[in-house]
């Protein structure tokens, strides 16, 4: 349904509106510049307060621009960026549909479903020969990120072909659309409008709107990154003073790499190891007795942290050596008692930061010790 107030708002949006340029593509990784000419800026109409039910009829979209455009000045959004994008934009139903399909159910389950298949899926021969081969490939390279990062250079190229499979699918959505439109949507209306302004001030930053392509969510490039996170953390890997995570593979580990300090990664430390539990674990001494703000359902699955020595002293027995007796580490279950079970350090914990899903973090962690041959 459309309010009838907002008919002045779309009035103003048909006279601040025109032909949006088209941008220019440059083939050297130095940034873009945007158009030199700016227009004079156009008299400002005071938005109304925007306040559309959750799922807004399409007929108001267009109503819903001048609302962006004034959050975009409020943030500093150059005038010349707003008038080539915002009248422009198109409200993507398929973003929609694919948003509302990602809704929890309201009566979650209390059970895992077993992770074999989720493995079996996502640590593939095929992803663990292609890692294998960019991981000679790109050596030197991922041992200078090390250095400079601290972060295990196998992850890297795990969360890299996790994600894009090896950068070749990054997928096709025109971002400041989709991110739009699902903001307009209102189930996450906020987390989408801010994600649109980082959008647009990576065009501010030099990006081409035709580069902003990605999921339907707004993920974008080899990293799958949100613009935000774009924003703060894509880092230039191969040295050239320009930080291309949409076509520049060591901008991209180095990009990850930096991502994973910032949520804790610990150097030297590995994320998890495979182990195997008695039948006499007495699992509700184990219990971990704090709830995580983020992500609960994913932390409640986690034992509480105690040394891999208090963990063998229990009867747990790791796999291999990976991690020292001294380190931290919890214990998840994924398939339930007696099943392979995992000692997982705060290392896995930074994986969960970039996907928090423990199947995510299982497959990462997996496919990166397959790549590393270890």
């Amino acid at each position: 349904m459309q309010v009838i107030g907002w008919l002045l708002v779309s009035l103003a949006t048909v006279m601040l509106g025109g032909a949006q340029p088209q941008p220019a593509v440059r083939a050297a990784p130095a940034a873009p510049q945007l158009a030199a000419a700016v227009q004079p800026t156009p008299p400002v109409v005071a938005p109304p307060v925007y306040a559309p039910p959750s799922y807004a009829a399409p007929t108001g979209f267009e109503s819903y621009k001048p609302y962006l455009m004034a959050r975009a000045r409020r943030e500093g959004v150059r005038e010349a960026t707003i008038q080539a994008t915002i009248p422009t934009l198109r409200l993507n139903s398929r973003a929609m549909e694919l948003d509302r399909a990602q809704q929890p159910s309201a009566t979650p389950s209390t059970q895992m479903a077993p992770f074999a298949p989720y493995r079996a899926k996502h640590v593939t021969p095929v992803l663990i020969s292609r890692g294998q081969s960019r991981y000679a490939q790109h050596w030197n390279h991922l041992q200078q990120v090390q250095a400079r990062y601290g972060v295990d250079a196998a992850v890297l190229m795990a969360i890299y072909g996790h994600e894009t499979s090896y950068g070749s699918i990054t997928g096709s959505f025109d971002l400041l659309d989709a991110l739009s439109s699902l903001a307009y949507e209102g189930r996450r209306r906020e987390y989408f409008e801010s994600e649109l302004m980082a959008a647009l001030k990576l065009i501010d930053a030099g990006i081409p709107r035709w580069r902003l392509k990605g999921s339907y969510a707004g993920a974008m490039g080899y990293p799958q990154f949100m613009p935000s996170v774009a924003l703060r953390l894509r880092a230039d890997g191969d040295g050239d003073g320009y930080a291309d995570i949409w076509s520049s593979e060591p901008d991209a580990l180095a990009s990850i790499a930096n991502y994973l300090r910032q949520a804790g990664w610990k150097p030297g430390v590995a994320w998890g190891v495979a182990a195997r539990t008695p039948p006499t674990l007495n699992r509700a001494a184990i219990r971990n007795p704090l709830n995580a703000t983020r992500c609960p359902r994913v932390f409640a699955r986690h034992s509480r942290f105690l040394t891999v020595g208090e963990w063998r002293a229990l009867g747990v027995v790791p796999y291999s050596n990976a991690i020292p007796d001294t380190e931290l580490a919890s214990l998840l279950e994924p398939d339930g008692p007696g099943a392979t079970a995992y000692l997982l350090t705060g290392n896995y914990r930074a994986i969960l930061d970039y996907n928090c899903s423990n199947y995510y973090a299982l497959a990462v962690g997996l496919l990166a010790d397959a790549i590393a041959r270890r």
